[in-house]
C-alpha cells in the first residue's frame, strides 16, 4: 500500500513522489560498518578544513562526538578502528564506551592524519543520520483557547464524518500538543543540546527581534489541508497557520532559523523551506497514540521501521471543515522539544527556549 501513498518532496516549487525501493536488509549493525569501510575510502580529502597541530612525534588532530557513535569508529572487534590506522599510518584513541572525551588522532605525516579525520567524519555523519531524531524546534501552539476549538472540530467531525471510512477518535492529535515544527534534531549528548541552545540564541540576536520587532508574532490557526494528492486517501490532516496581519514575517523567520541550523549541520538539510502547519489528524496515532508522523522512521540502533498505517476519507471532512477557524494565537517563543516527553503540562518537554519579548 505504500507504494499507492508515497512520500511527497518539494523541489523548487513542485512536489514530486518519492517512490519507495526495496533496500536488502542487513543481519547485525556491525555489517554496516563492513560495508561502509570501502567505501569510505573514497571520501574527499580537504588540505585546509581541520585544525593538524604539530608535535614532537608528528602531527595530532582531534574529533569531538558524542559517546554514542564511538562504537561506529570501533567497528566489530576493533576492525574499523585498525583499517583507518592502517591505511592512513595513524593511531586512533577513541574513549571507552560512555565515557565522554574526544578521539586523538596522531600520525607522522600530516596527510594521512587529515585523511583519517576525513574518513571519521563520514562514518560519524553516516551513522548520525541513522539515528533517530530526539528533540525539535518547534512554536507551542496549545493556548486555551485553541485546544477548545481543536476539540470542537473533533466533536463536529466525529458527529458529521464518522461513517466515512477510516475517521474515528483514535487519529486525532493530543490537543495539549499542538505545535509547529520549525526542523527535526539529533541530539546526542548534553554538550549538543547546549550547542542548540546557543545557536538559537544567536539567532534572537542576529534577526529574530529584527523580525518579529521584540514582540510576539500573531497568527492565526485557521483552514485545514492534506498532505498527500489523494483526498480520499488522507494519512495526515493539518491545519494552517499564518500572520493575522497578513505579512510574511513568520515564514521569513522560520526559513531563516532552518537555514542557519542547515548551515551549522544540526539539521540534515532536506527542504528550503518551512511548511507552516499543525497536524490535527494523522493515522500513525490510530496503533500508537504516541506515534510523531513520518519522523518514527528508525530505531535507536539505525534500523528502519515499517508503519503500516490505515489511510482515512477526507472528502467530506475537507469540504465540510475547509475554512474552520481554531483560533489566534500571539507566538512569544521557540522550544527545543524533547520527543516522547511529556511536562506538567501534559505538552513536549522543553530542554531550551528563546523569547520573542
Amino acid at each position: 500500500m505504500e507504494v499507492l501513498r508515497p512520500q511527497l518532496v518539494r523541489i523548487g516549487g513542485r512536489i514530486y513522489r518519492k517512490n519507495p525501493i526495496q533496500e536488502q536488509t542487513c543481519q547485525h549493525e556491525e555489517d554496516d560498518e563492513d560495508f561502509y569501510q570501502g567505501f569510505v575510502e573514497y571520501a574527499e580529502e580537504p588540505c585546509d578544513a581541520y585544525e593538524v597541530v604539530p608535535t614532537q612525534q608528528g602531527f595530532r588532530c582531534t574529533v569531538k562526538a558524542p559517546s554514542l557513535l564511538y562504537k561506529h569508529i570501533v567497528g566489530k572487534r576493533g576492525d574499523t578502528r585498525k583499517k583507518l590506522e592502517v591505511e592512513t599510518k595513524t593511531s586512533i584513541s577513541v574513549p571507552k564506551p560512555g565515557q565522554e572525551g574526544e578521539i586523538v588522532i596522531t600520525g607522522q605525516h600530516r596527510s594521512g592524519v587529515i585523511s583519517a579525520r576525513t574518513r571519521i567524519d563520514v562514518l560519524l555523519l553516516t551513522f548520525r543520520r541513522k539515528q533517530p531524531f530526539t528533540h525539535f524546534l518547534a512554536f507551542f501552539l496549545n493556548e486555551v483557547e485553541v485546544q477548545e476549538r481543536f476539540l470542537k472540530f473533533q466533536e463536529e467531525v466525529l458527529e458529521k464524518c464518522s461513517m466515512d471510512h477510516g475517521v474515528d477518535s483514535t487519529i486525532f492529535q493530543n490537543p495539549k500538543k499542538l505545535h509547529l515544527t520549525i526542523g527535526m534534531l539529533v541530539l546526542l549528548s548534553e554538550q549538543e543540546i547546549q550547542q542548540t541552545c546557543e545557536m538559537l540564541q544567536q539567532c534572537k540576536e542576529e534577526f529574530i527581534d529584527g523580525i518579529s520587532g521584540g514582540k510576539p508574532l500573531e497568527v492565526e490557526m485557521a483552514g485545514i489541508e492534506y498532505m498527500n494528492d489523494d483526498p480520499g486517501m488522507v494519512d495526515v490532516l493539518y491545519a494552517k497557520v499564518h500572520m493575522k496581519d497578513g505579512s510574511n514575517r513568520l515564514q521569513e523567520l522560520v526559513d531563516r532559523v532552518l537555514e542557519r541550523f542547515q548551515a551549522s549541520g544540526l539539521i540534515v538539510k532536506e527542504w528550503n523551506s518551512v511548511k507552516l502547519h499543525a497536524t490535527v489528524m494523522n493515522t500513525l496515532f490510530r496503533k500508537d497514540p504516541n506515534a510523531e508522523g513520518r519522523y518514527n522512521l528508525y530505531t535507536a540502533d539505525g534500523k528502519y521501521i515499517f508503519k503500516e498505517r490505515e489511510s482515512f476519507d477526507g472528502r467530506n471532512i475537507l469540504k465540510l471543515f475547509e475554512n474552520f477557524c481554531f483560533g489566534t494565537l500571539k507566538l512569544n517563543s521557540i522550544h527545543i522539544s524533547q520527543r516522547f516527553t511529556v511536562d506538567s503540562f501534559g505538552n513536549y518537554a522543553s530542554c531550551g527556549q528563546v523569547d520573542f519579548s
